[in-house]
Formats: C-alpha cells, structure tokens, sequence
C-alpha cells in the first residue's frame, strides 16, 4: 500500500457507483470465470444490441464516446483512438487510465490500467472487446509491470479455495471487472 496525499484529480474513480451490499456473497460477481482468458489473453467481450441502427450510426454514436473518454477525469494524455475504419467500421482506442483503490487524506493507492477497447460496428449490434489489459503499480515509488493474464485470472486473483479474491491481486481483479462492466453498460446505454 502507497502512502501519500491525494494528487489533484486523484480522488475516486469518476465512473464507480457505490457499493450494494445487500449481496450474501459481496465477491460473487468477482469469482470463478469473472476474468475470461481467450488464447492465452485476458479478453472481456459482449454483443451491444442496436436495434434499427445502421453500422455507420452506431459506429458514430460509439467513436464519439469513445473519443470523450479520452478527455475524462484520470485519463492520460496518451489515450487516444488509435483506428477509425469507415469502411469496416471497426474504431479501436488505447486507454491509460488511474484505477483507485483507497484514496484518503493520507493514502493514496492506485495503479495506472492500460487496455485497449475495441468496437466491430454491424447494422443493428456492436460487438465491444476490450483486451491487452496490464497495469503499472507504485509507479511513483516501486514501479511494476503486471499483466492481466499473469495478474487477475482465476488463478492469481483468487484464493486457493475460490470462493474469495486474494489480498492483493483480487483488489485489481475487483477494479477491473468494475471498469468493463462499467463501460460495457455504458455502450449498452448508448446504443438503446
């Protein structure tokens, strides 16, 4: 744990929705098969509805959020769209973002979250992806590299029995399906 004080624009992460804990389990969500590992890569992936929408509407409805992301509170400068095919309708960004912890007066704990999302726009649905996924922790004070695959999977992400997430590891693991889910929903929203 990093102790500090909060940077300006450090606070909570902007998009996090507080705690139900009317959940017997808090964790369930979080458990077994929580983190998809596909060829190796962990890869979180889910099929928007667009119901009467052209490839072209929700391309342009999905690039202009994608691209307002990219300007949000705790994005890095280096977030950017890195593909806008009109042809294929294919729009690809690459995101560095702070993922927080615990934020106080006298701790701050967060790590940078590097992903990139991918939207395949269709008439009608857009299929979202949001893949290469790693962070960089105590960049400030230790750096380290972490990688999802070798970071949050079941294996690392949970404890031995499964029916808990680890100390540390499960705190990412808990960030970053919160961030997926978040965004997943989000172009859910904007696509209706």
């Amino acid at each position: 744990m990093m102790l500090c004080l909060p940077l300006a624009g450090a606070a909570q992460n902007t998009w996090e929705m507080p705690e139900n804990s009317t959940t017997t389990n808090p964790d369930a969500k979080y458990l077994v098969g929580a983190v998809p590992v596909v060829d190796g890569r962990v890869t979180f992936k889910t099929t928007v509805e667009a119901p009467g929408k052209s490839a072209a509407q929700v391309a342009s409805i999905i690039r202009a959020y994608m691209e307002k992301m990219t300007k949000e509170p705790g994005q890095f400068e280096q977030s950017r769209i890195a593909l806008d095919d009109s042809v294929t309708h294919q729009i690809v960004g690459t995101y560095q973002e702070w993922l927080v912890f615990k934020s106080t007066a006298l701790v701050l704990d967060r790590t940078r979250l590097f992903y990139n999302l991918i939207a395949d726009c269709h008439d009608g649905k857009a299929d979202i992806t949001m893949t290469r996924i790693y962070y960089l922790y105590e960049e400030e004070r230790d750096p380290q590299t972490l990688k999802a695959e070798e970071w949050i999977t079941d294996e690392e992400g949970l404890t031995r029995s499964k029916q808990k997430l680890s100390r540390v590891a499960g705190k990412f693991r808990r960030k970053t399906i919160d961030r997926k889910d978040y965004l997943f929903n989000k172009f859910a929203e904007l696509l209706k």
